[in-house]
């Protein structure tokens, strides 16, 4: 059992959260029971993860999507209210953390998708950036676009989506999980043959052609289920509690 605000100052300081401008509050967003000794991980803070936290016994639901998100309404009602009232009424704490767990270069969202497909030399996808939230790595070997399609689908379990271009063969991929379709500019300003993200626009398809850069869609959901696990087996092993991760397998 471990105290919810050690924990919360371990994730801040390890995900050096301060440091993000982002568009929900990173960390503790609904305060729950202050010790804790079992947590559930998700990626998002839907109902059904609520109700599996309750059933699980968990103290503490741990979410990449959380709530809050600059431009919400602000009254608690419907659909939020319901799953605000759950977690209040169960008095378990919600926490979450988005852009700081796409960047952490070991238990980040996209450093899980650089080890599954065990891309090499991992650089910044603007290098401009102080924390990355996209990177480039490159393939041992280079493939054709089909045979690539082939393989993110199978590491990442989903049916990739694939906006073609000119480029017969992929080795320097870029990368970055989640809704970060538009990030292609940025692969093609870095010279990359691939770019990878989550979801796809009907501007992305125009853009893959003209810019150059083989598109692969491999689901918002399906890249990004891995940091949430990474960051819940770190805290289970430094304070010494049980967690858990529980898959809805949004197809989106």
């Amino acid at each position: 059992m471990a105290d919810l605000f050690d924990i919360i100052q371990w994730c801040d300081q390890t995900l050096k959260s301060h440091e993000f401008k982002d568009y929900a509050p990173n960390g503790l967003q609904i305060e729950g029971k202050q010790q804790v000794n079992k947590i559930l991980c998700a990626v998002s803070a839907s109902q059904s993860a609520i109700e599996a936290a309750v059933e699980y016994g968990a103290d503490m639901l741990l979410v990449h999507h959380g709530y809050f998100w600059k431009g919400e309404p602000y009254p608690i009602t419907g659909m939020r209210g319901k799953r605000i009232k759950t977690l209040i009424q169960q008095d378990i704490s919600l926490v979450g953390y988005h852009l700081p767990l796409d960047s952490h270069p070991t238990l980040g969202n996209n450093a899980a998708i650089a080890d599954l497909l065990e891309l090499e030399q991992i650089e910044q996808l603007d290098p401009s950036e102080r924390n990355p939230i996209g990177n480039i790595g490159y393939l041992k070997q280079a493939m054709t676009p089909d045979a690539f399609k082939a393989f993110v689908s199978e590491q990442l379990g989903f049916n990739a989506i694939h906006l073609a271009a000119d480029k017969t063969r992929i080795q320097k991929v870029g990368f970055c999980t989640g809704g970060a379709q538009d990030y292609i500019t940025k692969a093609a300003e870095q010279d990359c043959d691939a770019y990878i993200s989550g979801e796809v626009s009907e501007r992305t398809f125009y853009q893959a052609q003209e810019l150059n850069v083989h598109y692969y869609a491999c689901g918002h959901h399906a890249t990004e289920k891995y940091g949430v696990q990474r960051l819940a087996k770190a805290i289970s092993e430094q304070f010494n509690i049980e967690y858990s991760y529980f898959e809805l397998n949004n197809p989106i």
